[in-house]
């Protein structure tokens, strides 16, 4: 607050009558003549323009001295009240300055600043205003008008000086130039040396939202490939159904992957503790791809089958691979509980399947086709091979359909049957055709090995299903086969009808 000169009382035959029309009592008009006296008006309007003139005065020091003459109580006042809204006008200011920073969108609190026209030197951003543009209390007359003057007065001043602001065309082109190397790696834009490219705002909008639609456009297409297991890659639903198994303690921990073929991926796993014991049996995790791009014929094997035939659509492919693993889980009880050598089922969720392990510590048995067995071993795994596909068709009354070299293990110097999610029963229409090419695919495996005491795939045929088809040539003995697959499918329709059940119905 500045410092105010105390004025001493003056004798009352010295006073003089006072300029302010607030003080003047004696002047106040009583009639109408009084008010039209053109001396009398003259005379308000004196004091009206000092007032103003006082108001508009620039103030160059922070402390305001009065004039020991000065006894005019409103001039007092005033003074006194620009100085506080000069304090005040620095506050707000300054927090302004604490909310706005560097900052390119700020907050303006102008309207909070006091109404007058006075300009306090350092404030830049209130401009001066002409007596006729301001009434007796120092404000513009309107706001629309004093808006109008400010961009004026800003384009005057940037023509004068130079200013770059932040709509200046060349620099913004420039920047959002620059701005194209943030874009995907898609995008060429080239190297631009030596080259003042300017990019206007339309343009660069254009092309931003342009490659943004183009990355929604690859998400979509990409769909397909994130919800199906395919190769090494397992999808969400898939890994959330594993986290799952190790959470509620069915498994430790889940290794790497083992092998991978057309219609799944297998991986290694450490047995859980369940209930409350340590199981220190490892696990073959087997995983059902999800897309069916690598294995087209999957409905040919599941279609006619009796315990799915009910079950089976086309509409949903996800739901078949959940089928194609449950058909698997059944297979493999039923051939556990005729004592055939296979991987033992520990859980089936939805399309993952925990098995038993084949092989040692975190090593795999080999299979066949990789396996180098001498004559006698190679005798003996052609005689464990014919039993179990007699065993297979006879006790089971299943046909594996794709038994070869590939799908058959070598341990502990035996032979070890798997991958039966396509088997199919006996009863199937197309179980002798199966079986045939199964027999076909064991004999030329063994004879390129080398292996002398085998029979060739129609006597290997008729050894394994039981028949005495006679063995002519190979044209009249698929004939043969065709005709018993139509005598056997209908000869199941009709079982069907009265309610038989087989043998392995439940399964």
């Amino acid at each position: 607050m500045a410092s105010l000169v105390v004025i001493e009382n003056e004798p009352k035959d010295h006073i003089e009558t006072p300029k302010c029309p607030w003080a003047m009592t004696s002047i106040i008009p009583c009639s109408l003549v009084d008010v039209m006296c053109e001396e009398q008006s003259k005379q308000q309007k004196e004091q009206v323009e000092e007032v103003q003139h006082v108001f508009s005065a620039p103030q160059q020091h922070e402390e305001i001295f009065v004039d020991e003459q000065t006894a005019n109580d409103l001039m007092l006042a005033t003074l006194m009240q620009m100085d506080f809204d000069r304090e005040f006008d620095a506050q707000v200011r300054t927090k302004e300055q604490k909310y706005n920073g560097n900052k390119k969108v700020t907050v303006s609190l102008k309207n909070f600043r006091p109404g007058h026209g006075c300009n306090y030197g350092d404030s830049s951003d209130e401009k001066d205003y002409s007596d006729e543009e301001m009434d007796i209390f120092g404000k513009p007359n309107t706001a629309e008008k004093s808006q109008t003057m400010q961009v004026t007065n800003l384009k005057k001043k940037s023509k004068e000086t130079n200013l770059i602001t932040k709509h200046d065309a060349v620099l913004w082109g420039r920047k959002n130039t620059a701005r194209t190397d943030h874009f995907p790696p898609e995008f060429c834009s080239g190297d631009r040396v030596g080259m003042d490219l300017k990019l206007p705002n339309p343009v660069f909008n254009f092309l931003k939202a342009h490659f943004a639609a183009e990355q929604r456009k690859a998400a979509r297409v990409h769909d397909k490939k994130e919800i199906a297991t395919s190769d090494h890659v397992l999808d969400m639903k898939t890994r959330l159904i594993l986290y799952r198994m190790v959470n509620n303690g069915v498994l430790d921990s889940i290794g790497g992957c083992i092998s991978t073929g057309k219609e799944s991926v297998v991986l290694h796993a450490s047995g859980g503790s369940m209930d409350g014991t340590r199981d220190p049996r490892s696990y073959a995790v087997k995983v059902f791809k999800t897309s069916l791009n690598e294995f087209h014929n999957r409905s040919h094997y599941i279609r006619d089958d009796y315990r799915f035939k009910d079950r089976f659509g086309k509409l949903n492919p996800r739901k078949i691979i959940h089928l194609w693993a449950e058909k698997e889980c059944r297979n493999l009880h039923r051939m556990r509980h005729v004592g055939l050598r296979c991987p033992e089922v520990l859980l089936l969720k939805k399309h993952v399947l925990v098995i038993s392990f084949v092989g040692e510590g975190y090593v795999p048995a080999p299979k066949l086709v990789e396996v180098k067995l001498n004559p006698q071993q190679m005798q003996e795994a052609y005689g464990q091979v014919r039993q179990m596909m007699r065993t297979l068709y006879q006790e089971c009354h299943l046909v594996h359909a794709d038994l070869s070299a590939y799908n058959l293990l070598w341990f502990g110097g035996q032979v070890w049957m798997i991958d039966v999610s396509q088997s199919v029963e006996t009863t199937h229409p197309h179980a002798l055709e199966f079986l045939y090419r199964d027999c076909r695919n064991v004999t030329q495996f063994f004879q390129k090995a080398g292996t002398h005491d085998i029979m060739n795939e129609c006597d290997l045929f008729n050894s394994v299903s039981g028949l005495d088809i006679p063995v002519n040539d190979e044209v009249s003995f698929m004939a043969e086969i065709e005709c018993l697959e139509r005598m056997t499918m209908s000869h199941t329709h009709r079982k069907m009808k009265k309610g038989t059940e087989g043998p392995f119905q439940s399964c």
